[in-house]
């Protein structure tokens, strides 16, 4: 990339004309009146170029060392941090943590004095195979070094040509978990946004049925308040997975045999 051509990305990393008229068209209400918790999914929200650059250095799934998460819950892999993410991710990463998007996250959501995670603890790159999944959950609510609550998730979608056969929405339940109450397609440009509380259930529970040679890929930043209503207040919590009704959650066979057999020779590395 020429230096001019890296200008021009750098000025056009935030759309600052589009979050504006988003603000003015009314999607403040449109976030804090929606069901089954606050949320907005905005199409087209970056210039594609921009999220061109991120794929292109998106790392598969045998370039670094990824962080796995292989359980009846979830299966899927998302990175250990920021070395991980190559120059112009992390560039776009400062950027949503920049005051200019804090800004247009606190007048969309209404919640005041928003703090942006540099350590990324949980977001970063996020990357889910064929068979992979996320089953719903509510998130952790504290940062685990500094004791903030955590508030807002902002999911960047970046899977161009992606088939609602395919699956891996985006899915959205109730407090109860009686039922999804909305579903949203991973399209590439596609941005989400969604409060976090004890009750905001939510991920991808169905197996990938996307081709062997494709992978569901987003990008995922969660910001923070220093103290939240007394209302919203809880005991501090790890991820809360949740059972759909009729659900049997258990790790597939193959997946079962292989995390046997890496225990098994690790143990045998220990005691050679």
């Amino acid at each position: 990339m020429s230096l001019e051509q890296y200008t021009s990305f750098q000025q056009s990393l935030l759309p600052l004309q589009r979050m504006q008229a988003l603000l003015d068209e009314g999607a403040a209400s449109q976030y804090q009146q929606a069901s089954p918790y606050s949320h907005i999914a905005i199409d087209n929200f970056f210039d594609p170029a921009i999220l061109d650059k991120v794929l292109e250095e998106f790392p598969n799934p045998k370039d670094i060392d990824w962080k796995e998460n292989i359980n009846k819950f979830e299966i899927k892999l998302g990175t250990r941090s920021e070395k991980d993410i190559g120059l112009f991710s992390r560039y776009l990463m400062y950027t949503l943590n920049s005051s200019s998007f804090l800004e247009f996250l606190q007048q969309l959501t209404g919640i005041e004095n928003l703090i942006p995670d540099p350590s990324l603890i949980g977001g970063g790159l996020h990357q889910i195979k064929r068979g992979g999944k996320l089953g719903i959950h509510a998130d952790f609510n504290k940062h685990k070094d500094y004791d903030l609550d955590r508030r807002i998730n902002i999911l960047i979608y970046l899977n161009k040509d992606w088939l609602e056969e395919y699956g891996g929405h985006f899915e959205l339940w109730n407090h109860d978990m009686s039922q999804c109450e909305q579903k949203v397609l991973p399209i590439f440009n596609r941005l989400v946004i969604f409060s976090t509380s004890d009750f905001s259930y939510h991920g991808h529970p169905d197996p990938l049925q996307c081709p062997a040679d494709r992978s569901r890929k987003s990008m995922a930043l969660y910001y923070y308040t220093n103290g939240q209503p007394e209302a919203q207040l809880t005991n501090q919590h790890n991820t809360l997975f949740k059972q759909r009704p009729g659900e049997t959650l258990r790790l597939p066979l193959r997946l079962r045999l292989s995390r046997r057999f890496n225990r098994l020779r690790k143990k045998l590395a220990r005691q050679s």
